[in-house]
């Protein structure tokens, strides 16, 4: 992208404070409340504040401003150049860069025709081809990759972890200097690479093209003897980064039986077969639904039960209910309140099953590690409420 092709009004509708915050660590202060400003605060080492700013219009990217209490003030594009030099990114001069950092996050091309090349080859139904990418192990450059790792909240060493299973990926298609991260899809019991799961800067996200998600999925096997038999626990999220999330965030619960679980992402897109297989595969072991904390999240891990216990389940999500149909039968569960659990009312379960969702404010495992609910708190905030003394005692006044 060349300096005057850059149009900020545009990438700003697409980038916010709120994503370059947590893209550097910064984490929401959630006792300082969710309402009209929302506080976020980076904290050292030691446990206290390196900074704080607070921001507004947190749903509306486009009109988000930050200010600290000393007076500062900015947007998005006073806030990447206070930090420039923590993006991995070079630049002709400070316009440049902070173009470069704001393209990056918004996944903006590098110009229009490469965007459209790149849309018409991923439309293209041909099998995953490993020579169209470059593929180097992501602790030959760590350093790298801990920038995107970084805007997640997935520490240094759940990375080191989980490295055997994670690369980083270039697509060879494309002149362009962004290197992505790639978790491998494999089928159980496989080492043949079928396709990747690829994320980015900011929200880029995609496969690579042909990646098999019909029995191929990202399959983290942290046993020692290669022996599926020997895993007691197969822990299935929505993506790599939940998976990881969930791992960091419960890492102590895990430990004692770490040699004996498998994690899985199904990279948002749940196929019968991929569940299936991975289960018969791993044929003694319990499913774990990690999947989000909503409606589609609670949908998936019911469906992960009539997968393995091989019954046909018809699910449907209305208005008012999820409703379950076993046998011509149909049942009625609660929408927010429902889980796997509840088919035991009229589901004989043949195998057993753990439930680990997000906690009830957090939409999933990763929006839990970034301190990022994805409901307000009814209460006003502590600037929403100086706002409204202040505009209280203005109307006070007598002129």
């Amino acid at each position: 992208m060349r300096e005057h092709q850059v149009d900020f009004k545009a990438l700003k509708a697409k980038v916010g404070i709120d994503d370059i915050a947590y893209s550097l660590g910064y984490q929401v202060d959630r006792k300082a409340g969710m309402g009209r400003y929302i506080e976020f605060v980076l904290p050292d080492s030691a446990g206290g504040r390196k900074d704080t700013i607070i921001v507004s219009h947190i749903h509306d990217k486009s009109q988000q401003t930050f200010f600290r209490r000393n007076g500062q003030r900015g947007d998005v594009i006073n806030f990447i150049q206070e930090n420039a030099n923590s993006f991995g990114v070079s630049g002709r001069n400070t316009w440049d860069l902070i173009s470069k950092v704001m393209a990056k996050f918004a996944n903006q091309p590098i110009d229009d025709t490469q965007q459209k090349a790149y849309t018409q080859i991923n439309r293209e139904s041909k099998p995953y081809d490993p020579k169209l990418y470059q593929i180097e192990p992501i602790l030959q450059n760590m350093y790298a990759a801990q920038y995107i790792f970084r805007q997640r909240n997935i520490k240094k060493e759940t990375i080191e972890d989980f490295a055997p299973w994670v690369q980083r990926v270039k697509d060879t298609r494309f002149n362009s200097e962004f290197v992505n991260i790639g978790f491998p899809y494999v089928k159980p019991g496989s080492d043949k690479v079928e396709g990747y799961e690829i994320r980015g800067y900011g929200s880029f996200k995609r496969k690579a093209t042909g990646t098999n998600s019909t029995t191929a999925a990202w399959i983290v096997d942290f046993s020692k003897n290669n022996n599926p038999q020997d895993i007691k626990h197969v822990y299935f999220a929505e993506s790599a980064y939940d998976v990881m999330a969930f791992y960091q965030a419960n890492k102590a619960k895990l430990k004692g039986e770490l040699e004996q679980s498998v994690f899985v992402s199904i990279g948002g897109t749940f196929s019968n077969q991929q569940i299936g297989g991975i289960m018969d595969y791993y044929s003694n072991a319990r499913a774990v639904d990690c999947f989000d904390n909503d409606v589609p999240g609670r949908i998936y891990g019911m469906r992960m039960v009539g997968v393995v216990e091989k019954i046909p389940l018809n699910i449907v999500q209305t208005d008012d209910a999820i409703r379950v149909s076993v046998n011509g039968i149909e049942h009625k569960l609660d929408t927010q309140k429902a889980t796997l659990n509840n088919l035991h009312d009229f589901i004989h379960f043949k195998h057993k099953y753990g439930v680990e969702k997000a906690p009830a404010a957090f939409k999933d495992w990763n929006d839990v590690v970034m301190n990022k609910p994805s409901s307000q708190i009814l209460s006003k905030s502590k600037f929403e409420r100086e706002d409204n003394l202040r505009e209280k005692r203005m109307d006070g006044l007598k002129i």
